[in-house]
Formats: C-alpha cells, sequence, structure tokens
C-alpha cells in the first residue's frame, strides 16, 4: 500500500525540504500540498489523504484548528504535527497526532514517524465489510465505503461514486443499503447518497421532471435528484 500524503505548510522552502525528504522514504507517496488551512480544506474535499503533514503555526487559521475541524470527519486523515516550536506538542498530542516532528526535520526521524503511521493505519484499517471490490478491466481495486459519496443504479449496474473518481458495480442498490446500515441514505429510487457527505438541500430544475429538489454532496458538484417521497428523510438527516 502507498501512503498518500498532504503537505500544509505556509513556507514554500519548508514545503520543498519535505517533499525531498519524502522521496527517500519507501512507500509514501506526496499527493498533495497547500501552503494554508483553506487550501488544505480545499485539496481534501477532492482527495482522500492518509495523512497530512501538518505545520502548527500558520497565518490566519492554524493547523491546530484545521486538527480540531477533522477530528469530525468520517473518514479522518491521521495527522503528523510538524513545527519549530516544541511547546505545541502537548496540544499536538491532545489532538491525538501520530507524531510531532520538529523543524528542521531529520531524516532519521521522518522515518520514525512514518513507522508509527504506517502501524496506525493498519490499526485502523476498514474492515472488509467496508471495502467494495471493483472489476475493472482484468485488475480488482478495493474502494472504502467511507470514500463512497453516492451509489445511483445505472441500467444493470451501479455508480460509484468517490470524490476521486466513478466506477462501474455489478450490484443492487437495495443488497448494498441491506449491506451496509445506517450509512447511506435513499433520496430517489435509483439512488444512495452517504449520510455524512450531504451538504444542501436545493430548489432544481430537471428537464425530465421538471421542478424539483435535489441534493449537493461535499467534494463533487454533481446534484442528486431527491424524489418528494424522500424529500423529509433528506430534511431530517441535514438536520441531525
Amino acid at each position: 500500500m502507498t501512503v498518500q500524503l498532504l503537505i500544509v505548510d505556509d513556507e514554500p522552502l519548508a514545503r520543498s525540504r519535505l517533499r525531498t525528504l519524502l522521496s527517500s522514504c519507501a512507500g509514501v507517496e506526496v499527493g498533495g500540498e497547500a501552503g494554508n488551512v483553506a487550501q488544505a480544506m480545499e485539496q481534501l474535499r477532492r482527495k482522500f489523504f492518509d495523512a497530512i503533514l501538518l505545520d502548527v503555526q500558520m497565518p490566519g487559521t492554524d493547523g491546530v484548528n484545521l486538527a480540531q475541524a477533522l477530528r469530525e470527519s468520517a473518514r479522518r486523515p491521521a495527522i503528523i504535527f510538524v513545527t519549530a516550536h516544541p511547546q505545541h506538542a502537548v496540544a499536538a498530542f491532545e489532538l491525538e497526532a501520530v507524531d510531532y516532528l520538529t523543524k528542521p526535520v531529520r531524516l532519521e526521524r521522518l522515518q520514525s514517524a512514518l513507522e508509527k503511521l504506517e502501524r496506525h493505519l493498519r490499526a485502523n484499517a476498514p474492515a472488509e465489510l467496508d471495502v467494495l471490490l471493483i472489476q475493472d478491466r482484468g485488475r480488482t481495486e478495493r474502494v472504502p465505503v467511507p470514500e463512497v459519496l453516492y451509489l445511483k443504479a445505472e441500467l444493470k449496474y451501479v455508480t460509484v461514486r468517490t470524490a476521486a473518481r466513478s466506477y462501474i458495480l455489478d450490484a443492487s442498490l437495495a443488497e448494498l443499503e441491506d449491506r451496509h446500515p445506517g450509512l447511506f441514505l435513499r433520496v430517489h429510487r435509483n439512488a444512495l447518497v452517504a449520510k455524512r457527505a450531504i451538504r444542501a438541500l436545493e430548489k432544481h430544475y430537471d428537464p425530465e421532471e421538471g421542478e424539483g429538489w435535489a441534493v449537493r454532496l461535499t467534494g463533487i458538484d454533481e446534484l442528486l435528484a431527491v424524489s418528494r417521497r424522500q424529500l423529509s428523510a433528506v430534511r431530517e438527516a441535514l438536520a441531525s
């Protein structure tokens, strides 16, 4: 398994140094970087990262606030704090950080933190029931259910949508709904959405069905139609 990392630091030189050090570390890949918390949140909306190398002190919202916000995520990335100020170590571990690195980061110390990260990810890996096995042109891919934003019936297949991409699964919506109770909400006869991803309910015009309602999900721009029958259930989910 290749661990996907997001580097968050307001100093370009610090990000560059971390990238250089990480290029010498096996089993990890820098999947993105951000210079502030707003950029980091945008990256996290678009893609899932296993862990964040997170600077504590940044202009505006700091790394501690970002870590606190991520505690509410359904599948939050692990945090390794990186900072020039050792006095922040206590706050870091209160937020259940995997490790705490002091600048300038040394390769040996980074490798030690990554070993801790690997143990943490292994211990918290999704159970088999929380993985969808996707068969695609001769290869099998495991898609963690917590990454799925919606499931939509298309003819005899189901489209599985994550923030990163879409997959085709040979299954039925009813089967998937039964297999993962409590995770998804039926918004239409042909669609289930992840409850955690519901962001808004809004008026929507469909060329075929006319005026109606649609649900907006975190991480994608696409809207999904909500049937009148399911409207109250979606409103309840938003209010909870």
